[in-house]
């Protein structure tokens, strides 16, 4: 498989994901629209870094490469690149601590942050994939 189709696939995988967080929100699980949410993100920063043929086996790791090939470079913006490891911290309080409590407003910051990151994901695949082909 190509790193274009592959990230094309996962881009098309982060957008379903968040679909997944919207159905989530709507039935009123808050912890597991911050799963979704987090890992929208996630998968779209994989799509991303396939294209640079670079991945990780570990979480950490995705977001060290994405950060440092991605925002660092200013190819994807700061701004929101900066979501992806705060998702993952709530995704994880969310998941694996006891007593968390995930508000609805927790739930729905989460969404869109996931929503403003993957469509910035898709604007900037289509652009490294523009520019590969000049």
């Amino acid at each position: 498989m190509s790193r274009t189709n592959l990230a094309r696939y996962r881009m098309g995988r982060a957008e379903e994901i968040v679909k997944e967080a919207e159905d989530s929100f709507k039935q009123g699980h808050f912890s597991l629209a911050v799963n979704r949410s987090y890992y929208a993100m996630f998968t779209s920063a994989k799509a991303l870094l396939a294209l640079k043929e670079l991945d990780s086996s570990k979480h950490s790791g995705v977001i060290s490469l994405f950060n440092r090939h991605l925002v660092k470079t200013g190819i994807f913006p700061e701004r929101i690149g900066k979501f992806l490891p705060k998702a993952k911290d709530m995704r994880e309080e969310a998941d694996y601590r006891d007593f968390v409590k995930i508000t609805q407003e927790d739930a729905k910051k989460q969404i869109d942050n996931a929503e403003k990151f993957v469509e910035e994901a898709e604007r900037t695949l289509l652009r490294i994939m523009e520019n590969a082909e000049r």
